[in-house]
């Protein structure tokens, strides 16, 4: 076997003193938060809530038209569009001849969803968007598929960021 004329340190070769620096580092926040607790970053979290951006991606939200109406047309972009798999879209004939379909079923497995926003930026329509609630916590895995009516109820927006001339 030939011997490389770049060979790392001893030190290095073992990671003793690396893994000793990051256990330094590891005590000493340690016992400053321990020894003075007032100088910790800490927000008081059921009481006070953090700001965030106004681009925070949270919980998805279903728009609805001012009539009441779910603004999705079913065309399916947002669940080719996610990455994750997590949409599943069900469409059906709407009863009004005019609207040629809308989602029977919209649900979305947050459980997979990556919060990318891939499928407000496919959505022609502007039927679904990133919200703002990021409190997404629950005890069982199926409360954690949200359906159609759950979407609906997260925003309730009726207003269009979509512009046409």
């Amino acid at each position: 076997m030939k011997r490389s004329k770049y060979r790392l340190p001893l030190s290095q070769r073992i990671y003793l003193i690396a893994i000793l620096k990051g256990m330094g580092i590891t005590a000493r926040h340690f016992f400053t938060n321990l020894l003075r607790p007032g100088r910790m970053p800490n927000v008081g979290y059921p009481e006070k809530r953090r700001n965030y951006s106004p681009r925070f991606r949270g919980l998805q939200i279903l728009t609805v038209k001012p009539n009441g109406e779910i603004r999705c047309t079913a065309c399916m972009l947002c669940a080719t569009a996610c990455p994750a798999d997590c949409i599943h879209i069900t469409a059906a004939e709407h009863p009004n001849p005019e609207v040629e379909k809308f989602p029977k079923e919209f649900n979305i497995d947050m459980l997979r969803c990556v919060f990318c926003g891939m499928c407000e930026e496919a959505c022609p329509v502007d039927a679904i968007r990133m919200g703002t609630r990021y409190e997404l916590a629950n005890f069982e895995r199926n409360q954690f598929i949200y359906t159609k009516d759950d979407l609906m109820r997260a925003g309730n927006y009726t207003q269009s960021r979509v512009t046409r001339p």
